[in-house]
């Protein structure tokens, strides 16, 4: 029996944020229910209460609890490392209130996030901090990130310009990192094996949950298509979260 769900937001959830059809009753029978879930974004930009104003505006019953966010996942990584380290920090507010960084000369870690305006200066600066020897961390991989024009460099491209300019390589903490996927199922408080993740990414949901030993589900709402589906096979796929329940057995 499946207990759990692990929900991505950008094209499960919601689309150019608009909400997708179906998705708003789905997780409104979660919430009905007390179904344990989280919505699972590696979304740095914006802090939890953010992507529940933002999801409540678009008819989702949802409170900050629900969401779990690549920065949070950050957060916890860099305390159980270096307890009360310091951090330069690249990238939106929701990851500068989740890590509250004390910005030494020296830093421990430069960490880079998701931004829609990112700062040359600031990217200068971290890369020379990197070269020092500052642990180089980014919140996750992703290449580009969804906007209502189409889609934008995200943090996975600037982390590529400070490797190239220093030749030290990030350690991508956000999906799909394996450390997520435990952070969520502990903060949960269920096993891997009564879970399911869904989203909308081959390389990144559902390539974390077949090494976390979830079941995965991937929806056709976002930007994977079934021809992309080549080198690993999710559990199911489906053509929109509201189909998930037509699904009875999870083998």
């Amino acid at each position: 029996m499946i207990l759990a769900h692990l929900l991505d937001m950008d094209g499960v959830l919601i689309r150019s944020g608009q909400p997708i059809a179906g998705a708003v009753d789905y997780v409104a029978e979660l919430v009905a229910k007390g179904a344990p879930f989280q919505i699972f974004t590696n979304n740095s930009r914006f802090t939890p209460e953010d992507h529940a104003v933002r999801l409540r505006a678009a008819g989702f019953p949802v409170q900050p609890e629900h969401i779990y966010t690549s920065a949070l996942t950050t957060a916890r990584f860099v305390e159980l490392q270096k307890p009360r380290s310091s951090a330069y920090v690249i990238g939106d507010h929701g990851l500068v209130e989740a890590l509250q960084p004390d910005n030494g000369i020296y830093p421990d870690f430069v960490v880079l996030g998701d931004s829609t305006s990112y700062h040359y200066e600031q990217i200068a600066t971290g890369a020379e901090l990197v070269a020092q020897g500052a642990w180089f961390l980014a919140t996750n991989p992703n290449t580009t990130g969804p906007t209502e024009r189409g889609f934008h460099p995200a943090c996975g491209a600037v982390a590529a310009l400070i490797e190239k300019a220093t030749g030290r390589q990030p350690y991508f903490v956000g999906k799909p990192n394996p450390f997520m996927m435990r952070s969520a199922l502990d903060r949960l408080g269920v096993r891997a094996a009564d879970t399911i993740i869904v989203g909308d990414r081959m390389d990144t949901d559902v390539l974390a949950g077949l090494e976390s030993g979830l079941k995965t589900v991937l929806v056709l709402t976002g930007i994977t298509t079934q021809a992309d589906i080549v080198r690993f096979r999710p559990n199911h796929v489906v053509e929109c979260l509201a189909n998930l329940g037509q699904i009875t057995m999870w083998e």
